[in-house]
């Protein structure tokens, strides 16, 4: 088995859709003529601009078995966004060859859910102090790299946005399960929030909650 690039004149993959419920997703496609079976690959989002699936993942669904069922299922396990490939295969002496599609027609992205990311934020100060203490605890379903979140101090009130006040970064990725981080102090009318670093990429993986 291998991947070959298509050419004029070869079979490819058109029409892809999918349709979720719950945690199933049913994929259909538009076979092309003399193709009687195609292999899939699913991959994750951030591997699939990369490179094609590791060929020793990909499973063989045949045509019979499309008609038979109406579309191909499968279950949507763990959490983030992943690539379904659907390469049509051409039976050759020397095993089965998967053509790749340059206009990525065959290729179709899906998010599996997203993972809970909920913080607390809890403020210390004493009567004729300056400061206060600031104790900040993310409690997350999953592993989550340092460049995620971030904090955003704002004087007067909470801040808004990412951009409505001076924005921190975090120097360590953060555990599954809860992490209590260094306390810091801020002035008395400082007041902090956290954010996704990257709203778009981040808020399709990860929900962000205040407790």
């Amino acid at each position: 088995m291998r991947f070959i690039d298509a050419e004029d004149g070869s079979p490819i993959i058109s029409g892809l859709t999918r349709v979720l419920e719950e945690d199933r997703c049913t994929l259909r496609w538009i076979w092309p003529g003399g193709i009687e079976a195609v292999y899939i690959g699913k991959t994750p989002a951030e591997q699939a601009a990369e490179s094609p699936v590791d060929i020793g993942t990909v499973k063989l669904y045949t045509k019979a078995e499309y008609k038979a069922n109406n579309g191909y299922h499968s279950r949507l396990e763990g959490i983030g966004r992943f690539v379904f490939t659907v390469y049509a295969a051409l039976e050759r002496s020397g095993g089965p060859q998967l053509i790749l599609q340059p206009n990525h027609e065959n290729s179709i992205e899906i998010s599996a859910g997203r993972a809970k990311i909920h913080y607390s934020i809890t403020n210390k100060s004493g009567l004729f102090r300056k400061f206060k203490t600031i104790q900040i605890q993310v409690s997350t379903e999953v592993p989550i790299g340092k460049d995620v979140l971030c904090y955003v101090k704002k004087q007067g009130s909470y801040p808004a946005n990412k951009e409505d006040g001076m924005l921190y970064p975090f120097v360590a990725p953060f555990a599954a399960g809860k992490t209590v981080l260094p306390a810091i102090e801020v002035g008395k009318q400082d007041f902090i929030r956290l954010f996704f670093t990257d709203g778009r990429t981040s808020g399709q993986m990860y929900e962000l909650i205040s407790v």
